[in-house]
């Protein structure tokens, strides 16, 4: 069965050229002239990627992403913004907004293809990994109409991708969503006076961000950073308080979610505050095995990186890590730790 593309341009040439390459490649085109019919006709037909524009009269993309982000039966599919505009500004809108990817008019007929081709792809790798994450809720959700509730609210949000470095929110921002990571990792920190990262937290795969801000209703207290490449799952709040006032067997997990968050951040600050740099150190290292999905005993991570987490100058980070290389505790290669007697890093003297 081919696949359908909804195409939503008020440009009649662009519009019917669009579609007809298409159809030349085996999809099935659907079309529309303006926003508002084409909210109309993505809710009707369901189709399995939309290509819009974004200056278009009754509605424009940013309208209608907004709207088909807001239905769950819409919010998953891939969306392309086509532009004729690539200033930085509307690119950084739309993909705030949930946008999967640009097009920049004009184009031609394989960078059109290309592009649903891969984002196409995309979407099959991130049904694959919402299905192994879904899979480890399983434990949770048995015997719990709420937490088979938020099961499937995850299930019908759309996975949204960032790449190594980029910023998910930045401290201060509106707590209007939570973050479910599904892969990748991300950190949080917070910036000193003097501009130094101290690093408040460290999220691997099915763990949750921003649930502080959530609850309390307030901003966010500190920066989300990938680390890597990552895919994240974002609930509305609105969604999410929807849920918890009707379950509260799911309010509760997040109340031990929270209590576990203030439970690691107050240990965080007594050992900055009373540990050794070797101390530090190895608990940094002990965390960042632990924060693993498999429980590794390697993981990648930056000096820098380091330095935020354990509080400490780069240059001491350099230092004692060679010094837990000749003492046998690690070895070390780039950026790539291998941690060699975990024991004696958890037991590691102050």
């Amino acid at each position: 069965m081919s696949k359908k593309v909804l195409i939503i341009e008020d440009n009649d040439d662009i519009r019917e050229n669009i579609a007809e390459i298409l159809e030349l490649a085996g999809y099935t085109a659907h079309t529309a002239a303006n926003g508002k019919k084409g909210v109309e006709l993505a809710i009707r037909e369901l189709p399995d990627i939309i290509l819009c524009d974004i200056m278009m009269p009754e509605l424009d993309g940013y309208g209608v992403l907004y709207m088909l982000n807001k239905k769950p039966e819409t919010a998953a599919i891939p969306f392309i913004f086509l532009t004729a505009k690539a200033e930085r500004v509307d690119l950084r809108k739309g993909m705030e907004m949930g946008a999967d990817d640009y097009l920049t008019k004009p184009f031609d007929d394989m960078e059109l293809l290309n592009a649903i081709e891969s984002r196409l792809k995309k979407k099959e790798i991130q049904l694959n990994f919402y299905s192994k994450s879904l899979d480890r809720l399983n434990s949770i959700v048995s015997k719990s109409d709420g937490l088979l509730e938020l099961k499937k609210i995850i299930e019908e949000r759309k996975g949204r991708e960032f790449k190594k470095n980029q910023v998910i929110y930045y401290e201060g921002d509106k707590g209007n969503n939570l973050f479910l990571v599904m892969s990748g990792r991300i950190k949080t920190i917070k910036l000193a006076e003097d501009g130094r990262e101290l690093m408040t937290g460290m999220f691997s795969a099915d763990s949750y961000l921003g649930v502080n801000a959530l609850l309390s209703g307030e901003a966010f207290t500190d920066t989300a950073t990938a680390l890597e490449d990552s895919l994240l799952c974002l609930i509305p709040k609105d969604q999410l308080e929807q849920l918890l006032d009707l379950y509260p067997v799911v309010a509760r997990e997040f109340i031990k979610l929270l209590s576990n968050d203030i439970r690691e951040k107050e240990d965080q600050l007594m050992q900055l505050a009373y540990h050794s740099v070797r101390k530090r150190m190895a608990e940094a290292m002990v965390r960042l095995s632990r924060g693993e999905n498999s429980g590794a005993e390697s993981f990648r991570i930056s000096r820098e990186d380091l330095a935020a987490m354990a509080g400490m100058a780069t240059e001491t980070v350099s230092r004692t890590l060679s010094d837990f290389k000749d003492e046998g505790l690690i070895d070390k290669k780039g950026s790539t730790i291998t941690i060699l007697d975990m024991a004696r890093l958890a037991k590691m003297k102050n």
